[in-house]
């Protein structure tokens, strides 16, 4: 099989987790062709599984898929995981973005703790010979909604509340066999490619570390989550 190797399982990417194969089994995907399953995976993953704040880039998609909940690179983690478990080959871009782009959604003393420069990555999945990047599963289509609606004035490029877009009312987000954004429009820096995140991480550590990742972890990541939910709610 062409790509073999971008469809093993990793610590992180551990698709052979009960509760991934299970999640697959009981959708059915794998009687899906291929553009059709790339499609149910990155639906699920966009709009079952909610935009917040996990306590770390580098969990394994089996613990993002019980969170219910995730950011760019956790989303990615899941995405990539269902995606080598139905045989699609799929690979890792790792980037940072501009933290303004998460400006809305961090608030406060979270913004100011926050890196100048995010981690961020986006999938690609080898569609038949063609490479397709895959970032717009980002936001679920609630809160995206819920954005779009309070900013429903605003025209032209939109950078903030973790979209940065050239029309936020239009942004393409739809599974169609092609690209799909949300975030790009804030990249600063490209890594370059790598076979899994674990590779990255590996290399390139993770957004936080010391005193920093544990005040994230219990105490600032509440607050973030709380405010997106609130918008997301339309309040």
């Amino acid at each position: 099989m062409r790509h073999h190797h971008l469809t093993q399982a990793t610590p992180i990417l551990d698709h052979h987790a009960p509760a991934i194969r299970q999640l697959i089994q009981q959708r059915n995907w794998t009687s899906l062709g291929l553009h059709d399953r790339v499609g149910a995976a990155y639906a699920f993953v966009r709009d079952e599984i909610a935009f917040g704040y996990n306590t770390q880039d580098d969990l394994p998609a089996s613990r993002v898929l019980a969170d219910g909940i995730g950011q760019c690179n956790t989303k990615g983690t899941l995405l990539m995981a269902l995606l080598r478990a139905m045989d699609v080959p799929c690979r890792f871009h790792g980037f940072t973005i501009d933290k303004a782009l998460q400006k809305g959604a961090i608030t406060g003393l979270a913004y100011l703790l926050a890196p100048g420069n995010i981690i961020h990555s986006w999938v690609e999945v080898d569609m038949d010979g063609r490479w397709i990047n895959l970032e717009g599963f980002i936001l679920d289509r609630t809160y995206l909604s819920a954005l779009q609606k309070r900013f429903s004035q605003h025209n032209g490029p939109f950078c903030g509340y973790g979209a940065a877009v050239d029309d936020l009312q239009n942004p393409p987000i739809a599974w169609q066999g092609e690209s799909t954004y949300i975030q790009r429009n804030g990249i600063n820096h490209d890594f370059g490619l790598f076979d899994t995140p674990d590779d990255f991480y590996t290399r390139h550590g993770t957004n936080l570390s010391g005193f920093k990742r544990y005040l994230f972890q219990h105490v600032v990541r509440h607050w973030m989550n709380k405010t997106v939910q609130s918008i997301r709610s339309g309040k």
